[in-house]
């Protein structure tokens, strides 16, 4: 068996293959099935121009036939024995997972290895599942939320691929090939960028054989870079008729790995996270202006942003741009000691119940690994979550405030304010 020295860190056993594939597992013993998954640090956001949409219409194909299975025979070794298979992109992963019962462990990694490094994409197939994805980029457009989300990163990140929507255009999707799926996955799925993670009814020296079966021919590489996000800001406003139009306010965040991430998060929940927090009580609950309003904070690995996002009525909407820019302003200058109490006990819950189940436990190794090279004990997290002031929650509001403004609207906006007003109501 190859593989470098195992290490453990906070209940996981931690393995390398030669290859450089990382290989976690976490036993559970109250658990009686097995959560595994393989995690790639490739997303929307490692894609050329001439890409758009391929990490995601890949996830797709990873289902559609190997050398080794039909795509009917994938579905059947793992629902045969009661299992469960998926996949999923985001701008900086793409993860494949199976849950199956303890003594089928291996059948999942293996099927999961097999879809990784084996798959055909057989010309027919691709043309099938194309079309499968331009019906589900055309049920995003019938979607407002979804429209105006994208919208928000594109003008966020002018320019760039992390801002670019992960399905992609039709342009783009219409015209990919079997080669070029093929070309991204010998560039992009590095060794030294997956990690095989294994939680619940496992036993580690077993995964890390199955896992060497499964990946360990894969060639070891260097893994190119990837081109660093700059944050630009800007204004799309989409006229629709619509019965609510649909606004997304965004400011720079920071990148998860900044020492402001906590203080800017807390900073986000206790100004629209919750029943209690600033804009919900303000615009839903005195006023009355909006059925829901939030404030997010969205990192990634070299950026973030910050925004508030709402629909309202058109009639009432200049109002509600009123009242929310004044108070993310009085929120940053004016946060209390209940409201960080508040906001901390919510983020802390959220961080914890995250590890309640094997999905999660895996997810958390896998993540923290590639990003960190290290498992971090949720011990750790929760002592820079108390670590947080009311000062320092104070200035990374401000300091999001200060940022060049990101506007997005959909729908009836015909009263929605110029941005240069927006941007001096958050600045006061």
């Amino acid at each position: 068996m190859s593989g470098a020295a195992k290490q453990e860190a906070d209940g996981v056993r931690i393995s390398t293959l030669s290859n450089g594939v990382t290989v976690a597992t976490e036993t559970l013993p109250s658990v009686r099935t097995a959560s595994v998954g393989i995690w790639v640090a490739a997303g929307s956001r490692h894609e050329r121009d001439d890409e758009h949409g391929l990490s995601h219409l890949l996830e797709h194909m990873a289902f559609k036939g190997t050398t080794r299975r039909s795509a009917r025979k994938i579905a059947e070794d793992i629902e045969n024995v009661g299992g469960e298979i998926n996949a999923a992109t985001s701008t900086e992963f793409t993860n494949y997972s199976a849950r199956v019962l303890a003594e089928d462990t291996g059948l999942a990694i293996d099927v999961l290895g097999d879809i990784l490094t084996e798959s055909v994409f057989d010309p027919k197939e691709l043309r099938r599942e194309i079309n499968v994805v331009l019906q589900e980029y055309a049920s995003i457009e019938d979607s407002p939320d979804d429209v105006v989300n994208d919208a928000f990163m594109e003008r966020a990140f002018a320019g760039q691929a992390i801002g670019r929507p992960i399905l992609g255009r039709p342009e783009t999707i219409r015209r990919f090939d079997p080669e070029g799926i093929r070309a991204f996955i010998a560039r992009e799925y590095t060794p030294g960028r997956m990690v095989l993670a294994a939680a619940g009814a496992v036993e580690h020296e077993r995964v890390v054989e199955a896992a060497e079966a499964a990946l360990g021919a894969l060639p070891a590489r260097e893994a190119p870079g990837c081109p660093t996000a700059t944050y630009t800001g800007g204004e799309e406003r989409l006229k629709r008729r619509l019965e609510q139009a649909n606004v997304v306010l965004g400011l720079p965040g920071v990148s998860f790995r900044d020492p402001e991430y906590f203080p800017m998060h807390i900073f986000a929940h206790a100004l629209g996270g919750g029943l209690t927090s600033r804009l919900w009580q303000e615009v839903r609950e005195t006023r009355g202006l909006a059925y829901a309003i939030d404030a997010f904070h969205w990192p990634f690995n070299d950026c973030g942003l910050f925004g508030i996002g709402v629909g309202t009525a058109d009639r009432d909407l200049a109002e509600v741009i009123e009242v929310s820019t004044a108070t993310a302003r009085e929120a940053a200058r004016g946060l209390e000691a209940d409201e960080l109490a508040r906001a901390k006990a919510a983020l802390k819950v959220s961080l914890l119940a995250a590890l309640e189940t094997p999905g999660g436990r895996i997810e958390r190794a896998a993540r923290q690994l590639l990003a960190w090279g290290r498992i971090i004990p949720p011990e750790e997290t929760v002592g820079h979550v108390d670590a947080v002031t009311v000062d320092a929650v104070r200035a990374a509001g401000k300091q999001a405030l200060s940022g060049p403004l990101t506007l997005a609207a959909i729908g009836p906006i015909r009263s929605l304010p110029p941005a240069e007003t927006i941007v001096a109501a958050l600045r006061g």
